[in-house]
C-alpha cells in the first residue's frame, strides 16, 4: 500500500495563551472556534460579564492588532507560535469609571491596566497626581495604614512612580516613600475596590486616558499628525503634543466616518463646516483606526439610551453586592473597633498587671532590704553591746592602771627622792674625792719637790763627799791602814767604795719615794674608777627615770586624766643639771 497518496493528518486542536492584568492562562482550542468562542472562554473563566469593553490583542509585525469575534482564531494574522499568545486588555475606555463599571473585576482590570499604563509614561501624569495616585495603589495592596506594621521601607520593592518623575526631582526613594505615605495614612477605613474607583476617577481626568494614538498626515501639503481616538470622539494633534488637540470631533458631532484604501473622511453633521480628510500609510492601521471608531461610537450611542436588561441586572445585583459588603464593612468595622478596645483594654489590664507586678516586686524588695535592715541594726546594736562592754572593761582596766600609775608614781617620787639624796650623797662624795686629790696631788708636788731638794742635796752631798775624800783620804788611809800598793788603780778603787756607798743610800730613797707614790696612785685610781661607776649607775637610773616620766606622761594623756606627771622643783632641777655638769665633768 503505498502512502504517497495519504495526505497528513491535522491536528484538532491548537494551544492559546491567554494574558491578563494579574494572571496567565493556557487554553486548548479547536481548530473551527471562532474568535468570539476564546473569548467568551476567558471571559467564562475570569468571571467577567462587562464583555463589551475588552478583547483579545497579539502582535503583528511592528503594530498590534485586535481578534476578530466573528472569524475564526487560525484565519486571522495571528502569530504561529505554539501556543498563540494573546493579552487580554480593555479596548475601549469608559466616559465615567464610576457609573459605567460595575463588576469588581472590570474595577480591578481596568486599574492594573491603567496603572500600568502610567508608569510606563503611556499617559502622562504630574508629579503631584503620581503622588497621589500611588497612595491609592498602595491603600489598594496593603489596606489601612499602620505604623506598627508598615515600617520604614516597606515600599522599597514597589513601583509606584514614573521613571520621569523620580528623575525630574532630586530625591532619594526614601524622601518619596514618605511622601507617599503621608497621603496613604489619610485613606484608612477604604476598601480595595473603592481605592481602585478612588484612582480610576484621578485617572479618567489625565488628558493622555483611553486615547488611542495614531500617526497620520494631512491632505496636499503631508504635514504628520497624530490622530487620537477615545470615549468622547476623534482628536488631531501635533506629533510633539499629545495633551492639548488642535481640532476635535465629537462622537455627536460626526455624521459619518469612511476610507477608502489610505483616505480616511470625517463628515461633521453640520454640513456648513469642511470635511476633514487624513490619510494613513497602512492598511492595516487603517483597518484597527475603523474598529476603535466603530466601537467607541457603539459605545457612546450605548451610553445615552435606556441600559439593556443585563446591565441593569447588573447594575442591581453589583448595588446589592455593595450594600451587603457595606453592611459587612460595618460589621467588620464595628467588630474591629470593639477588638480594638478589647485589645485596649487588655494591654491596659496588662499594664496594670505590669504595674502591680512591679510594685508587688519593689514592695517585696522593699521587706527584704527592711529585712536586711534590720538584721544589720541588729547586728549593729550587738556590736555596739559588745564594744560598750569592751569599753567598760576597758575603762576597768584603765582605772586598774590609773591606780597603779598612781601607786607607780609615789614610788618614783620616793625613788626620785631617794636618788636625790644618793646624788647629794655623791656630790659630797665627790667632793671630797676631789678634796682628796687636790690634796693628793698638792703632796705629790710636795713630794716631787723634796724628791728634787733631795736630789739637789744629794748632788751637793756628793760634790762635798768627793771634796771631802779628796783632802781627807790620804792622812786616814796613812793613819788607819798600811800603805796601799803602790799602782794606778789605787785611786780608782777609794773612788768606788766611796760611790757604792753613795748610790746605796740613793737606791734605798728612790725606791721608798717610788712605792709611796705608786702606792698613792693606786689608790687614786681605785677611787676614781669606784666614783665612775657611781656615777654610771646614777646616769642610768636618770635616764630610767626620765623614760618613765615620758611613759606615764603619754599614759596621762591618752586616758585623759587629770593628774599631771611629776615635774622636779626649779631649784632641784638647777640643783641636778649643774650636777650632771659636774659628773661629766670628773
Amino acid at each position: 500500500m503505498s502512502i504517497l497518496g495519504l495526505k497528513k493528518k491535522q491536528p484538532k486542536t491548537f494551544k492559546v495563551k491567554v494574558i491578563t492584568m494579574d494572571a496567565e492562562m493556557e487554553f486548548s482550542c479547536e481548530v473551527k472556534w471562532k474568535g468570539k468562542d476564546l473569548f467568551d472562554l476567558v471571559c467564562r473563566t475570569i468571571g467577567l460579564r462587562e464583555t463589551w469593553f475588552f478583547g483579545l490583542r497579539y502582535t503583528v509585525k511592528d503594530t498590534y492588532a485586535w481578534l476578530k469575534p466573528d472569524k475564526r482564531v487560525l484565519d486571522q494574522e495571528v502569530p504561529k507560535d505554539s501556543p498563540i499568545t494573546f493579552h487580554f486588555l480593555a479596548k475601549f475606555f469608559p466616559e465615567k469609571v464610576e457609573d459605567e463599571l460595575v463588576q469588581e473585576i472590570t474595577q480591578h482590570l481596568f486599574f492594573l491596566q491603567v496603572k500600568k499604563q502610567i508608569l510606563d509614561e503611556e499617559i502622562f501624569c504630574s508629579p503631584e497626581a503620581s503622588v497621589l495616585l500611588a497612595s491609592y495603589a498602595v491603600q489598594a495592596k496593603y489596606g489601612d495604614y499602620d505604623p506598627n506594621f508598615h515600617k520604614p521601607g516597606f515600599l522599597a520593592q514597589d513601583e509606584l512612580l514614573p521613571k520621569r518623575v523620580l528623575m525630574q526631582y532630586q530625591m532619594t526613594p526614601d524622601m518619596w516613600e514618605e511622601k507617599i505615605t503621608a497621603w496613604y495614612a489619610e485613606h484608612r477605613n477604604i476598601t480595595r475596590d473603592e481605592a481602585e474607583m478612588e484612582y480610576l476617577k484621578i485617572a479618567q481626568d489625565l488628558e493622555m486616558y483611553g486615547v488611542s494614538y495614531f500617526s497620520i498626515t494631512q491632505n496636499k501639503r503631508d504635514t504628520e499628525l497624530l490622530l487620537g481616538v477615545d470615549a468622547q470622539g476623534l482628536h488631531i494633534y501635533s506629533p510633539n503634543n499629545k495633551l492639548t488637540p488642535n481640532k476635535s470631533f465629537p462622537w455627536s458631532g460626526i455624521r459619518n466616518i469612511s476610507y477608502s484604501e489610505k483616505e480616511f473622511t470625517i463628515k461633521p453633521l453640520d454640513k456648513k463646516k469642511d470635511v476633514f480628510k487624513f490619510y494613513s500609510s497602512q492598511l492595516r492601521v487603517n483597518k484597527l483606526i475603523l474598529q476603535l471608531c466603530i466601537g467607541n461610537h457603539d459605545l457612546f450611542m450605548r451610553r445615552r439610551k435606556v441600559d439593556s436588561i443585563e446591565v441593569q441586572q447588573m447594575k442591581a445585583q453589583a448595588k446589592e453586592e455593595k450594600a451587603r459588603k457595606k453592611v459587612e464593612r460595618q460589621i467588620l468595622a464595628r467588630e474591629k473597633q470593639m477588638r480594638e478596645e478589647a485589645e485596649r483594654a487588655k494591654e491596659e489590664m496588662e499594664r496594670r498587671l505590669f504595674q502591680l507586678q512591679d510594685e508587688a516586686r519593689m514592695a517585696n524588695e522593699a521587706l527584704l532590704r527592711s529585712e536586711e535592715t534590720a538584721d544589720l541594726l541588729a547586728e549593729k546594736a550587738q556590736i555596739a553591746e559588745e564594744e560598750a562592754k569592751l569599753l567598760a572593761h576597758k575603762a576597768a582596766e584603765a582605772e586598774q592602771e590609773r591606780q597603779r600609775l598612781e601607786v607607780t608614781a609615789l614610788k618614783t617620787k620616793e625613788e626620785k627622792r631617794l636618788m636625790e639624796q644618793k646624788m647629794r650623797e655623791a656630790e659630797q662624795l665627790a667632793v671630797k674625792l676631789v678634796e682628796q686629790s687636790e690634796r693628793r696631788l698638792k703632796e705629790a708636788d710636795h713630794l716631787k719637790q723634796d724628791l728634787n731638794e733631795a736630789k739637789d742635796a744629794e748632788r751637793r752631798a756628793k760634790q762635798k763627799l768627793l771634796e771631802i775624800t779628796k783632802t781627807t783620804y790620804p792622812l786616814i788611809a796613812a793613819y788607819s791602814n798600811p800603805p796601799p800598793p803602790v799602782g794606778p788603780d789605787s785611786s780608782d778603787m777609794a773612788v768606788e767604795m766611796g760611790s757604792s756607798n753613795r748610790m746605796d743610800f740613793k737606791d734605798s730613797d728612790m725606791k721608798r719615794l717610788s712605792m709611796e707614790i705608786e702606792r698613792e696612785r693606786m689608790e687614786y685610781m681605785e677611787k676614781s674608777k669606784h666614783l665612775q661607776d657611781q656615777l654610771k649607775e646614777l646616769k642610768s637610773e636618770i635616764e630610767s627615770l626620765k623614760l618613765e616620766e615620758q611613759h606615764q606622761a603619754g599614759i596621762y594623756s591618752l586616758r585623759s586624766y587629770t593628774e599631771p606627771p611629776y615635774v622636779p622643783h626649779s631649784n632641784r632641777n638647777s640643783a641636778y643639771m649643774a650636777q650632771m655638769a659636774f659628773y661629766e665633768e670628773v
